[in-house]
């Protein structure tokens, strides 16, 4: 099959996510290896926002390959009532780098699925209803995850497809601070805010929160915000539902976020949430984490959920490999070493270019926000322009740096800088090369 013909089956006959489906004609990849991809042409990508932010192993690991094959080859499928060598394996493998005390797990096939069960365990364990979110937050896109999500991707399908009970609380953003013109002395208002919802809503079940907020932006709360959120949940008896499907494997310097760096900081949700890197996204697999209270609980109740793929043990092989990987590797110190080198970068990218008003991040996972005015912080494009297809200034700089051989997620008005833990330094000047060359467009397009 021609690759033109790849192309257009692909685009005629199957629906392009978040997007107008006119002009759908999708790149055909033929290969991937390390920190790269290669389109069928043969021209080289660097991966330097790791797909979807989850292909943090990078390309072509032999051990989870491995571990799928030997998987398939001794036992593809088998229903989630019986259980595995697999399961096993994988269980005694999380309970290693978990935060301590999430010891029951549910699994499922994306973070979309993870979330929709933590609502539910929530709901079931608390006998409330209400879940306070963010508004700037992704949760995923089935009814009862779309309904969390504060962003866009909500509005076009409220009321028909969203679930009732939802809260949204303010964004822990601290370089747009929705609450410093009534509080310019922080003492992390965002947080007090979401106590006082918590009082005055009433029948709240959880508040879930990405630790480090993904797809919107990249915003890493200060410390003590999580440190805080902790204690005010504990305090009126509200679970704490941590979203880790982007932020954890390493992602930002830790295995997963809540961990701040280790020490006090560090902080244990009732519930925690992950996907992508799991696996290194070699296969589909998520998982809701629970504490032992909460397990304890539906030991005399009736678990009220389930999926055909629950437990899948191809899934879960994999899982297991990628963990190991992980450790073997040290990709989460890695993470950590690489990261900080980034962040120097990048801050050097962001002095040289007016365009540029915010660079944010942990790990290697950081946020490049573009501005037009940068005394204003004024973006250059809004949610609703995205969602009204209006060309974005975020697109302009993405498609260039393709042009150059790299690959970098934009959104609304930031790119995401979110490499394989496996890049190196070589790769990272190559990617920070063409991010430095692209925003050319957008300094030439400032007010």
């Amino acid at each position: 099959m021609s690759n033109d013909s790849v192309r257009e089956i692909s685009g005629k006959h199957t629906y392009g996510t978040w997007r107008r489906q006119k002009g759908f004609l999708p790149l055909n990849i033929v290969d991937a290896e390390g920190s790269h991809f290669t389109d069928s042409t043969g021209k080289r990508y660097l991966d330097l926002s790791s797909q979807l932010m989850c292909s943090n192993l990078g390309h072509k690991n032999r051990a989870v390959i491995d571990a799928i094959k030997q998987q398939a080859e001794e036992l593809a499928f088998i229903a989630p009532g019986y259980t595995t060598k697999a399961r096993s394996e994988l269980c005694t493998e999380l309970l290693t780098v978990l935060p301590k005390g999430l010891n029951k797990f549910f699994f499922t096939t994306s973070g979309t699925e993870a979330n929709e069960a933590a609502i539910k365990i929530a709901r079931l364990y608390t006998g409330k209803h209400k879940i306070i979110s963010r508004y700037a937050s992704y949760h995923g896109s089935t009814s009862g995850s779309v309904s969390l999500t504060g962003d866009f991707r909500r509005w076009m399908v409220e009321p028909h497809d969203t679930v009732p009970g939802t809260a949204f609380a303010p964004d822990v953003n601290c370089y747009r601070c929705p609450l410093k013109k009534s509080y310019p002395e922080c003492g992390i208002a965002c947080a007090d805010y979401t106590e006082y919802m918590i009082e005055r809503e009433g029948n709240v079940a959880a508040v879930i929160i990405e630790p480090i907020v993904g797809t919107n932006g990249v915003l890493v709360p200060p410390k003590e915000y999580m440190v805080k959120l902790r204690a005010l949940t504990k305090r009126h008896g509200v679970l704490l539902i941590a979203d880790e499907v982007m932020t954890g494997w390493g992602r930002t310097g830790d295995w997963f976020a809540v961990n701040q760096g280790g020490g006090s900081d560090a902080i244990v949700p009732d519930i925690l949430t992950t996907a992508k890197g799991i696996t290194g996204a070699y296969v589909p697999l998520g998982l809701a984490a629970t504490t032992d209270e909460i397990a304890d609980f539906f030991n005399d109740r009736y678990f009220a959920h389930g999926h055909t793929y629950e437990a899948h043990p191809l899934t879960l092989a994999p899982a297991t490999a990628a963990i190991r990987e992980y450790k073997r590797l040290g990709l989460i110190e890695r993470s950590r070493a690489m990261g900080e080198m980034l962040g120097v970068k990048l801050a050097a990218i962001k002095e040289k270019h007016p365009s540029v008003g915010d660079v944010r991040g942990r790990g290697l996972f950081y946020a490049v926000e573009l501005v037009k005015d940068r005394n204003k912080k004024t973006p250059f494009n809004t949610q609703q322009e995205k969602l009204d297809g209006k060309p974005l200034m975020v697109d302009q700089i993405t498609a260039k740096m393709m042009s150059l051989g790299v690959s970098c997620l934009g959104w609304i008005s930031h790119l995401v800088v979110a490499p394989p833990l496996i890049v190196t330094e070589a790769e990272l000047d190559e990617g920070l090369r063409a991010l430095d060359e692209a925003l050319v467009i957008a300094d030439a397009a400032l007010a």
